[in-house]
């Protein structure tokens, strides 16, 4: 029988969206769009490596909830306000999935809030870290 998992975290907009941050459908893990807010202070930092971190510190806490690490992303959606600050978020994103390296797609379009310069959504599957990878390179 197929287990599902919804967690949240809190924030004042999934209850308000009627959304989860993860849901966890058995080992596919979903992650929503996640923003750089600090959840202990609420705040959110004008940087845009350090909105970027944090973007990623709220996303590695939500996966270790249902037992998995971005070792298990599998596919990244990044979403950057500014395309000014794209190299500057991508060097991050390739800082935090090197060695993983899952399928992304990199867009700039408006967000819900000028405060939010970066978001980023993935999609896990628990245990890709230690499953057999095959890697290909291929001329496009």
């Amino acid at each position: 029988m197929t287990k599902i998992v919804k967690v949240k975290t809190g924030n004042k907009f999934e209850e308000k969206g009627s959304y989860s941050r993860i849901v966890a459908v058995d080992n596919w893990i979903y992650v929503s769009n996640t923003a750089g807010r600090n959840p202990q202070t609420k705040e959110i930092s004008e940087d845009i490596r350090e909105q970027t971190l944090q973007v990623f510190s709220n996303i590695e806490q939500a996966l270790l909830a249902v037992d998995s690490s971005l070792a298990d992303v599998v596919f990244s959606r990044v979403f950057i306000q500014d395309p000014a600050d794209t190299p500057t978020v991508m060097d991050i994103v390739g800082e935090k999935f090197r060695g993983i390296n899952p399928a992304t797609t990199v867009t700039c379009p408006p967000l819900g809030s000028t405060v939010y310069k970066v978001e980023l959504e993935v999609t896990a599957f628990r245990g890709a870290s230690k499953a057999d990878v095959e890697e290909l390179t291929i001329a496009l």
